[in-house]
């Protein structure tokens, strides 16, 4: 076997007692191709049957198949290295959602297995919408969710049945169609957009799926405040009321921290509102400080004292630009080659009233020594003594992906129309709530692709991304301060509908010196 693997680029090694090995007799199986820079490795038990770790670097789409693996301890096919090795190779990799067994976990929160779930399409379900409401996959923290949605599309298509790739059962196209349609005929309310494209046989309404996605697509083409009367009613909780709702009903407030850069005044300001508001205090990853706790009723007078104090929205509640992550970079390190913070801080600016298919995180870092660990952002800067580097598509969280090198040595303006012309083409062509990462790996050509539509201009739609997204630069506005000067949008504001009192059931209690819910 050992001959065979090496032949196919497999090398394959042993690890024994004498390297402090805690699984006598493990053995790793490795795949390496430099030229497109993917490098596999599976470390299995001595008898070949449990995987006991992994790593993927370049490309990480067999990720879900190998969590399954290893978090449920399902015994490995016969030829473990089929797990890793290419399809080019002639072997018959085990991945995706049919190599999976009927005892792998699909949602932990609810504890559905691929086994439940195909027991729900043999029940009669029919679609995604049909197996949740059965199972409650999904519907817990949402991290399975496009797992999930692999799964039930690959067990239909293997029982015969035409999975509906449309949005939602009121609109007969996807979310890049409706984006499509958006665009070109510069439709600018979901009642029109239903009217002219939406299902006769449903009702004009909408729903909780299409709604949010086409207020999306509308703030990703106009920018127009999603507060505006046509908007509002597309919009989640959170974005409603332009803060995320916590688990007792107050909501957080979020300042924009550029670059994580902050002056001792505005430090003091945010100290003083939390203290004013009873607020828990806390400094974010994303170098930014959260404030919990807020009554609804409170968050007009807390984002007006803000913006008087030249703060503006985080957008901490909004599928966009969250964070530009950057470390203190030339001004300040030794090693640092360039002005780390300083880009960071025009980044943010430039990009921070972008509505995209889901958030979207930078990094910039002021040598390789990665302090901002932009590798792991949706877009990912680091210096160079020439200029930047860029990384693409990485991502952090439960299902982590490293960043790919996608450009080298750019310049500012190089770097600013790169990205210009990155984000706005994921933005027209990916799908509802799809992170970079996950949309990259569903990207037919890949990285290469990529490179050619953005850097080489292959689509001849270059310069229509740069100008589409310096109308989203150009239409910019708070939406926190666009709120509270408008009497009408401060009417969402209160509790009860038609009570002014504060909501009783809120109740805090003391921890570590700061108000947490009780």
């Amino acid at each position: 076997m050992s001959t065979k693997l090496k032949l196919l680029g497999v090398d394959v090694g042993s690890i024994g007692d004498a390297h402090g090995n805690q699984n006598p007799g493990a053995r790793m199986f490795r795949y390496l191709d430099p030229l497109t820079q993917v490098y596999r490795k599976i470390v299995v038990s001595s008898d070949g049957k449990k995987l006991l770790g992994a790593m993927l670097v370049g490309d990480n789409s067999a990720y879900d198949t190998l969590l399954q693996y290893y978090s449920n301890g399902i015994e490995l096919p016969d030829e473990p290295a089929s797990l890793i090795l290419p399809q080019s190779s002639g072997a018959a990799p085990a991945l995706g959602p049919g190599a999976l067994p009927e005892t792998a976990t699909i949602c932990s929160c609810h504890n559905v297995s691929k086994g439940d779930i195909c027991a729900t399409i043999d029940g009669g379900a029919v679609d995604l919408t049909g197996v949740k409401g059965e199972t409650k996959a999904s519907t817990g923290c949402g991290g399975c969710t496009a797992l999930l949605k692999s799964v039930v599309d690959h067990e239909l298509e293997a029982r015969g049945v035409e999975v509906d790739k449309s949005i939602c059962e009121h609109f007969a196209h996807t979310r890049q169609g409706l984006y499509d349609i958006v665009r070109v005929e510069g439709i600018k309310t979901f009642s029109e957009l239903i009217d002219k494209h939406g299902n006769p046989e449903t009702h004009r309404l909408g729903c909780d799926i299409c709604k949010p996605a086409v207020a999306s697509i509308l703030a990703s083409c106009f920018n127009e405040p999603i507060t505006d009367a046509s908007h509002v009613p597309l919009q989640d909780t959170n974005d409603t009321f332009m803060a995320n709702m916590q688990k007792n009903g107050t909501y957080s407030v979020v300042p924009r921290v550029a670059g994580g850069e902050i002056t001792p005044d505005k430090l003091i300001v945010l100290g003083e509102v939390a203290k004013k508001y009873g607020l828990y205090s806390k400094v974010t990853g994303g170098q930014r400080i959260d404030l919990f706790g807020a009554r609804l009723e409170d968050l007009p007078d807390i984002w007006s004292e803000l913006i008087d104090a030249g703060f503006e929205t985080g957008h901490a509640y909004g599928k966009s630009l969250r964070t530009v992550k950057s470390c203190v970079g030339s001004t300040w390190c030794r090693y640092g080659v360039q002005d780390s913070v300083g880009m960071a801080i025009q980044l943010e600016n430039r990009y921070k009233g972008l509505r995209s298919p889901h958030k979207i995180k930078f990094g910039v870092s002021g040598c390789t020594r990665e302090c901002a660990e932009a590798q792991s952002k949706d877009i990912g800067i680091i210096a160079t003594e020439n200029g930047w580097n860029l990384y693409v598509c990485g991502n952090g969280g439960m299902r982590p992906r490293h960043a790919e090198l996608f450009a080298t040595d750019l310049d500012d303006e190089q770097l600013y129309r790169t990205i210009d012309r990155f984000l706005m083409f994921y933005v027209r062509t990916a799908d509802r709530l799809q992170r970079t990462s996950v949309w990259r790996e569903n990207l037919e050509g890949g990285l290469d692709y990529l490179k050619e539509v953005v850097l080489d201009d292959s689509l001849g739609i270059g310069d229509e991304l740069e100008r589409q997204m310096q109308t989203v630069i150009d239409n910019y506005q708070c939406e926190w301060a666009d709120a509270i000067s408008d009497p009408e949008k401060l009417k969402r504001f209160r509790s009860f509908v038609n009570d002014e009192r504060p909501d009783p059931s809120i109740i805090m209690t003391s921890e570590r010196g700061q108000l947490r819910p009780a």
